[in-house]
């Protein structure tokens, strides 16, 4: 299978996030992109290439032209204040405040977060930018032929909608491939999104949309980030309607459990009979995960990948999170390996 990555995630190097209550160093970190990368050339999964550049045109397709600019410039601004530690904001337009953009940098950061989880660095719109275009990458290897392709990306992209950053995510990786499918003839995309924590960027990208089937096993949003969007009852709006399921589970829960809501999904995109799949790949439902609730082990994500390939789709692996850093080479690769396998029998 091939890989891709780009180097540049390194640029993107958070030293704190918010959370608990406390200022705290990010899990979100280099490391987990290396540990993933020396998995694949250790275990000799194919070849390792680097990004082309597509340039800003496929991110615009998903993401508001107000908000590139505001992410493209924010450090720039940060540094014309004199200021050199991370860019994290402090207020937001909650419930009883009006959502308007406001003239301050702080202001539309606040506007343009959901969270204190996403830092922005003086390398982070050149890594998230990276993240994209190896999506776009392996997205486009797919359309080339291959029948499944590794988009190394970090940082991760689906909790970022349109308009808006938070849970380690700026440009949503999975939704901007999706979109690139799409763009390029296909009629139907499938969304898998197997990490612990809801992608609430990518459902709300597509939830009026019925050419993009979004499905997503997660920790139950009732005592799960990001809280407010994973519900079992959304199903998608308007032209949406009916492509939209949410498999929700409690803390503690095993392959057992987890793997039949993974049933239940791939039953879904069977039926919708997508052209091709986009799996958003979190492997923080692995049983050490440090900020994750679910106790699956590192065998399970050969079974994992094994039942995914036999949706007998082009398959596009997006890399989402992961914080047990030991392990998320081992996680990640098992998923790919056991894809393959299964691909190989059939």
């Amino acid at each position: 299978m091939l890989t891709i990555y780009s180097h540049d995630h390194h640029l993107h190097h958070g030293r704190c996030e918010l959370m608990d209550g406390q200022l705290m160093p990010c899990f979100e970190m280099p490391s987990r992109a290396d540990h993933v990368l020396q998995r694949v050339k250790d275990r000799e999964l194919g070849p390792v290439q680097a990004p082309q550049d597509f340039g800003l045109a496929p991110l615009q397709r998903i993401h508001c032209h107000q908000y590139l600019d505001f992410f493209q410039g924010a450090w720039q601004r940060w540094a014309e204040y004199g200021q050199e530690g991370d860019l994290l904001p402090y207020t937001w337009p909650a419930r009883t405040l009006r959502r308007i953009l406001p003239t301050s940098l702080h202001g539309q950061l606040g506007y343009y977060s959901f969270d204190g989880g996403a830092p922005i660095t003086a390398g982070t719109w050149q890594a998230a930018y990276s993240a994209a275009q190896v999506a776009l990458t392996a997205q486009q290897a797919i359309e080339q032929g291959a029948d499944a392709a590794f988009a190394l990306c970090r940082p991760p992209g689906h909790h970022a909608a349109s308009d808006l950053m938070g849970g380690y995510c700026y440009l949503n990786n999975a939704a901007i491939a999706a979109q690139a499918f799409l763009d390029q003839g296909r009629k139907k995309v499938a969304i898998l999104d197997v990490d612990y924590h809801h992608g609430n960027g990518t459902q709300s990208i597509f939830y009026e949309r019925s050419d993009v089937l979004f499905t997503s096993v997660h920790g139950h949003p009732e005592a799960e980030f990001p809280f407010f969007l994973g519900y079992a009852d959304e199903l998608g709006e308007g032209a949406g309607e009916g492509f939209n399921f949410n498999y929700p589970l409690p803390a503690g829960s095993g392959w057992n459990t987890w793997s039949a809501a993974l049933e239940q999904a791939c039953n879904e995109i069977k039926g919708y009979q997508a052209d091709v799949i986009v799996v958003s790949l979190g492997v923080d439902t692995f049983k050490d995960d440090p900020i994750s609730q679910f106790k699956l082990d590192s065998p399970d994500y050969l079974a994992m990948g094994q039942r995914i390939a036999q949706l007998g789709k082009p398959t596009l692996f997006v890399m989402e999170g992961g914080y047990a850093v030991e392990e998320i080479g081992i996680n990640a690769v098992n998923v790919l390996e056991g894809f393959e396998h299964e691909r190989s029998a059939q």
